[in-house]
């Protein structure tokens, strides 16, 4: 079934003949660059947006798989900081995000003559409210892993088939989604917010998130890795960390990681 899956992707991409792809490290983009740079070699692009938004440590893991896989990488400039709309942090705030992307992207595509542009959006993301689909549809943005009907397990499945080096990798997302809805998204937050969570990464954990509440850093991390947060020295270490950054509370959610966590209040 998978081998069918996979066929039926690199079908089109090779009608597609040229492709464009909005590359971020994550697994399932990573899948869409991996399969087009099989069928169309150096006709198909991978373009990784850095913004304020973006961590340094996800820039490393674009580069270094992209340089794996053998892929044309480009690396692009963008900054939703500078749209008002975005910097609210309403609920609309991802369609703002993905428009200033691919209005971007788009540009690059015309300058380029690529035929198409492709994202990362996989079968189970259809059932998440996600603002910034709308956006891919606006700008005309093709979903490869939707049209080849792949789910997130297939994605991972497939990627380690063909031997991707990040096939296991946590799912990630932007600073921003650190931050509840309603409050000012600011350059000084999600600089904090990136070395707060550099730190909890050096202390070996995969998945996790901290949510910014001000004054409280709210720390989501996996359930199997809640017992490693409660190793007295690793917990010293992670709220000295997170209190010389400003914050004057270190909580651990109990609730878990939990995708969308940063929306409660």
């Amino acid at each position: 079934m998978l081998d069918v899956k996979l066929q039926r992707m690199t079908q089109l991409f090779k009608e597609l003949g040229s492709v464009l792809v909005a590359y971020s490290g994550g697994i399932d983009s990573t899948l869409v660059m991996k399969v087009a740079h099989d069928a169309l070699g150096p006709k198909a692009i991978a373009v990784t947006a850095v913004s304020p938004t973006f961590p340094e440590i996800e820039l490393e893991t674009a580069r270094r798989v992209a340089a794996q896989v053998g892929a044309h990488h480009l690396i692009v400039d963008t900054n939703q900081l500078a749209s008002p709309d975005f910097v609210r942090n309403e609920a609309d705030r991802c369609y703002h995000c993905k428009t200033d992307l691919y209005q971007g992207l788009a540009q690059l595509q015309r300058d380029l003559k690529i035929g198409a542009m492709v994202d990362g959006t996989n079968l189970d993301d259809l059932g998440d409210d996600r603002p910034g689909m709308t956006a891919a549809k606006e700008w005309g943005v093709r979903s490869p892993l939707v049209e080849a009907a792949l789910s997130k397990e297939e994605v991972r499945t497939l990627a380690k088939t063909l031997g991707l080096s990040n096939w296991d990798k946590p799912a990630a997302a932007c600073l921003s989604s650190r931050i509840p809805r309603g409050v000012a998204i600011t350059q000084a937050k999600l600089s904090r917010i990136e070395r707060a969570e550099a730190a909890l990464f050096r202390e070996g954990l995969r998945q996790f998130r901290v949510r910014d509440h001000g004054e409280v850093a709210r720390i989501e991390v996996a359930g199997q890795e809640l017992p490693a947060m409660l190793d007295e020295e690793r917990r010293a270490r992670v709220t000295a960390a997170l209190k010389a950054l400003g914050f004057r509370f270190v909580t651990l959610d109990l609730d878990g990681y939990r995708r969308g966590g940063g929306n409660k209040t």
